[in-house]
């Protein structure tokens, strides 16, 4: 269809020249003493687009000569550039297949192609983020090999160019990779060194945020290692349960490493308030404080939403939990019997024990506490009965060495021969 219309074209041109210059009798005198010349309009015109033409050809063909040399060096420069980007390429890819000498090399070539294209006084526009690249490469792959002084060496190339204009972006990643680097090589100080320098913005980003936290680990400063978990929670860099996982190991640490009842407030008070609704945490540190010889009366306080959800939620807390904090009750209330324990805990404990009456755990501190008040019938009837009921060795145990003691208050000394017998028995088990 083109080529009809294309000879359509044709044939509408050469009819309109046959009309046109067919019965044209227009002539062009040129005189040129002592000569005159008498030529057709019509040769005029067709001298005139022959010589426009010749000339039009002759000076594309005198440019394109002259060009030749610029010409030359685009195509040294695009092979060039061809070969560098080859080079970057089998650097990525031996780094990822884990050839890591082949990618340092194959980095290094990329740096060596670079600065021959510029050694030849040709620049390219990229050429800082070329280099910082290759650079951050070729420590890489150092790195992976464990050789740090030649790391170290392209690492400091790479922090160099990246403060070139057109590199400037990338200094946050390079920092960010010796940041890593550091911290495999269980260096947290230096780390941290590397992340103080990111800005403001950066230093907020989920990569800066996991590096920190981990560094923190890594130096056993519990406080900001839970500072950084709960922002990776906030941001959605850990699952909420995952978090709270972490969250609940870490502000264990924190209470495990106070050696006063002073440090132990300061490191409660410096958990926010769902860390200290953590059963575990909240236990740990009420177990914590009397271990430490603190106030008793703050144990109980630290404890008292676990015991809330205890009788809220039935199911809220595992076995062992429920255990566990009827044990910290149970330390909270003193060692010795005078040590009595008051009067609201008292009524805590019976509304909840007689809420639920089948509750073995419930009538075990019900009786240990009707014991501490001296109440020896009420607390012998309780213990009695949660002892069939009690699947934790250590409570039974516990539970017959209290109606021991109390036998022997009786001066029963053969019910509190049994019953040692029975604690015995239930010490031996597993």
């Amino acid at each position: 269809m083109r080529w009809a219309l294309w000879l359509v074209a044709l044939f509408g041109i050469a009819a309109a020249s046959a009309l046109f210059a067919g019965n044209n009798p227009g002539t062009v005198t040129v005189y040129w003493a002592p000569y005159r010349v008498d030529l057709s309009l019509n040769l005029v015109l067709v001298i005139l687009a022959v010589a426009f033409l010749v000339l039009h050809l002759a000076l594309r063909a005198s440019s394109a000569m002259l060009n030749i040399p610029v010409q030359a060096r685009r195509w040294r420069l695009q092979q060039r550039e061809r070969a560098i980007y080859s080079a970057l390429l089998d650097s990525l890819s031996h780094l990822m297949a884990g050839r890591f000498i082949r990618s340092r090399k194959a980095a290094e070539l990329v740096v060596s192609l670079e600065e021959a294209v510029a050694h030849g006084g040709e620049s390219l526009p990229y050429a800082g983020r070329l280099r910082t690249m290759a650079h951050l490469l070729a420590a890489e792959g150092a790195h992976a090999v464990q050789n740090k002084p030649l790391r170290e060496n392209h690492l400091q190339k790479a922090l160099t160019h990246a403060g070139q204009r057109d590199a400037q972006e990338m200094r946050d990643g390079v920092v960010l990779r010796a940041a890593r680097w550091s911290f495999d090589d269980r260096d947290a100080n230096a780390a941290v060194e590397w992340l103080d320098q990111l800005p403001q913005g950066a230093a907020r980003r989920t990569v800066a945020l996991r590096l920190r936290f981990k560094a923190a680990r890594l130096a056993g400063q519990s406080r900001q290692a839970l500072e950084m978990a709960r922002l990776l929670t906030k941001h959605r860099a850990f699952s909420e349960s995952a978090g709270t996982s972490i969250a609940r190991g870490l502000a264990i640490e924190m209470i495990r490493s106070a050696h006063d009842p002073v440090q132990l407030q300061r490191a409660w008070d410096e958990l926010d308030g769902v860390v200290r609704e953590i059963p575990d945490v909240a236990m740990e540190a009420a177990q914590r404080l009397i271990f430490l010889s603190g106030e008793p009366s703050l144990a109980r306080q630290w404890v008292t939403p676990v015991w809330d959800t205890l009788n809220s939620k039935n199911q809220g807390l595992s076995m062992q939990q429920r255990v566990r904090l009827v044990r910290v009750l149970e330390q909270s209330f003193g060692a010795q019997e005078s040590e009595a324990p008051d009067g609201s805990w008292l009524v805590r404990i019976e509304a909840a024990q007689q809420a639920n009456p089948r509750d073995a755990v419930l009538q075990y501190l019900a009786g240990i506490v009707c014991m501490r008040l001296q109440l020896w019938g009420k607390a012998q009837q309780l213990l009695r009965q949660s002892l069939s009921l009690l699947q934790d060795s250590s409570l039974k145990r516990d539970a017959w060495t209290a109606l021991a003691k109390m036998a022997e208050q009786r001066e029963d000394q053969a019910a509190a021969t049994q019953a040692y017998r029975e604690a015995l028995k239930q010490a031996s088990l597993p």
